[in-house]
């Protein structure tokens, strides 16, 4: 009986869990239209239903809320973001809003020191049916230059290629949520989706991940500042 109603309770905080995290991320989705006009620009694809790893250019903590709210609600279902542990994990309370409320899930950026895994975490996400959304720079970056990709990206491209690889620029977050700042300053902002990235077979990991960087940059609208 107490097993049955452990259980229940379990079931329960689930349910409630995944109810608050459908409002939060619609509310979420709201906010953002409202605050920056958010617009997707599809360029060379499009929402297709398919499981996919987003990867985009990195500067605020508000970039994963609007890549989100770009998407229909039926990819945003099935999609998680991946977030620094060392930041997101930091608290109770962080770690509770990112896993818990946006459905994150917390890589450990220092895990060659740590012994993570990663790499791993991310490969189950994947192998759960879910999308994600990588940020490769690794950090979030406050200068003009898109910073050169670490190996996740291809690592994970690697390990799983039948999933779909599509890059995304972000214009103008860092502007709207910079660095350090709580409260957002309304201004227009466009999410550019481009045609899928393919590893090709035999690929180098440094030619692939250049291609990648490159394939992100030619969505920029403004590519004079985020030269190479």
């Amino acid at each position: 009986m107490s097993a049955s109603l452990a259980n229940l309770r379990s079931s329960a905080r689930r349910i409630g869990c995944l109810t608050a995290r459908r409002v939060l991320q619609l509310s979420l989705s709201v906010f953002a239209w409202v605050v920056t006009g958010a617009r997707p620009i599809w360029l060379g694809s499009a929402p297709n239903g398919r499981q996919r790893i987003y990867f985009a250019n990195h500067a605020s903590h508000g970039d994963f809320i609007l890549l989100t709210a770009c998407l229909p609600r039926d990819e945003r279902d099935h999609l998680r973001a991946a977030a620094a542990a060392d930041y997101w994990g930091k608290t109770r309370l962080r770690r509770f809003i990112a896993e818990e409320l946006l459905n994150s899930v917390l890589i450990d950026r220092n895990s060659f020191v740590t012994g993570g895994s990663p790499m791993q975490d991310l490969l189950e996400v994947l192998n759960q049916g879910e999308s994600l959304i990588l940020f490769p720079e690794g950090t979030r970056n406050t200068t003009n230059e898109l910073l050169r990709f670490r190996s996740g990206l291809y690592n994970l491209t690697l390990e799983r290629p039948d999933v779909e690889l599509i890059p995304c620029w972000i214009e103008n977050m860092s502007r709207v949520l910079p660095k350090g700042e709580f409260l957002p300053v309304p201004l227009l902002c466009r999410v550019v989706f481009g045609a899928p990235v393919v590893l090709e077979d035999g690929e180098d990991r440094k030619i692939f991940l250049n291609r990648a960087r490159n394939a992100l940059l030619a969505l920029n609208p403004r590519p004079a500042k985020a030269a190479a």
